[in-house]
């Protein structure tokens, strides 16, 4: 059964409830999406969005963490926190005949988290432990220093998981007005599939709606790449160096011409061999053993990274040869071959990126974030496969904004 998008309509709003029924296998599976959430918020204390979801993973407060573990895990219920740039999501998963029983423990988790110093110690104590392993984990170094150039000073220049410092300084305050502000019925999408009845899942979803708090939707910020690109350069006791690199990509998320940014990413960076950048720089001239670029667009920012490692030694040859590679490929395009190739491997893979039940609730999820009619992602399929390469080399040479390249490197 294709995925579709019933509503929930109380307390003055109209929440939007993603469904697809899957009766292969008695399992249920939730999330609550709150949307405007991630760690685009984290205005203030970097890292404080992926902190607090931590704490709700530390159960009740009746409970505690331990008790509330070993009722959930009795009953076979899996609940979860995590959060993206721009979402906030709690997940149930669950048998079929435990889905009341897991949306009561849900809801009692939303009603009363562990709030209290002993959770945010023993959080505080974990991310702490994780973000002092990653110091000498340099492809995390790299990236995070990326984006630090690319967007600085704006929110999306922090470390999702926060540094040392703005981690140490987060009180039990500071999550209980996240959680208070962000998770609210206003910002709500939720998504149901499994081996469920729609109409008494969403009697049930709606008992835990009304006890929310009904809050606000604010509006998302958008951040753009820093027009001047830059280099920033960090010495590590490294035998490696590791070269991240970004710029600019001027397209909007919901924009008519994803798809074509699509492919031609694809063949500059994401399609492995037989990519311009792998050929390139792994083939033909050995610098490293992969190099990949691929574009990130969101409603909050758009851009596009790529990455590699090479020796020491080739660090100025392997940035120069990604500078030459990125500017014969805005200058000149593609390839008639390339494009059929790249047509071929999209198309013919389609099946495996709609596998299971996951895959399409989050396609339909994402379809429906943007603000795009149901099925989009099918049509754009029906788009890639008519794509004429005048049209495409066309779209390529009109982003020469890919060419003002920001470098983060890591080296000796």
């Amino acid at each position: 059964m294709a995925a579709t998008i019933e509503y929930i309509e109380t307390n003055g709003l109209r929440v939007p409830v993603i469904f697809e029924e899957d009766k292969r296998l008695p399992l249920v599976t939730m999330q609550f999406i709150f949307q405007n959430s991630g760690s685009i918020t984290d205005t203030t204390k970097a890292g404080l969005a992926k902190f607090s979801a931590r704490v709700m993973g530390e159960g009740t407060k009746k409970l505690g963490s331990s008790a509330f573990a070993e009722s959930l895990e009795s009953k076979a219920i899996h609940i979860a926190s995590s959060t993206g740039q721009e979402t906030f999501v709690m997940e149930v998963g669950c048998l079929k005949e435990e889905f009341s029983e897991g949306l009561k423990k849900f809801n009692a988790l939303l009603k009363d988290p562990n709030f209290s110093e002993e959770a945010i110690s023993k959080v505080k104590t974990t991310t702490l432990g994780s973000l002092s392993s990653k110091a000498n984990d340099f492809d995390y170094v790299a990236s995070n220093e990326l984006k630090a150039v690319l967007f600085k000073g704006t929110p999306l220049a922090n470390p999702g998981s926060g540094t040392l410092e703005s981690v140490q300084s987060i009180e039990l305050e500071d999550v209980e007005e996240f959680v208070k502000e962000h998770l609210v019925s206003s910002r709500l999408i939720v998504v149901v599939g499994g081996d469920v009845d729609i109409n008494s899942a969403k009697a049930e979803i709606e008992i835990i709606i009304n006890a929310m708090p009904k809050g606000k939707l604010i509006p998302l910020e958008s951040y753009n790449v820093t027009e001047k690109a830059s280099e920033s350069v960090l010495k590590r006791d490294t035998k490696q160096a590791y070269v991240y690199f970004g710029s600019p990509y001027n397209i909007k998320y919901d924009s008519e011409d994803y798809y074509k940014a699509r492919v031609a990413t694809y063949i500059l960076g994401t399609g492995g061999f037989g990519s311009r950048l792998m050929e390139e720089i792994r083939v033909k001239k050995g610098l490293a053993y992969s190099a990949y670029a691929r574009v990130s667009v969101s409603q909050s920012s758009s851009y596009m990274t790529g990455y590699l490692q090479t020796k020491l030694e080739s660090l100025e040859d392997a940035q120069k040869t990604v500078r030459e590679v990125v500017a014969e490929f805005v200058k000149n395009g593609v390839t008639k071959d390339e494009l059929q190739q790249t047509k071929k491997f999209l198309l013919g893979s389609e099946p495996l990126r709609v596998e299971t039940m996951s895959q399409r609730l989050n396609r339909t999820f994402m379809d429906f974030y943007k603000g795009q009619e149901l099925g989009h992602s099918v049509k754009e399929l029906e788009l890639i496969k008519e794509l004429k390469l005048k049209d495409l080399n066309e779209f390529i040479k009109n982003h020469k904004e890919i060419l003002e390249m920001s470098f983060a490197i890591v080296t000796k």
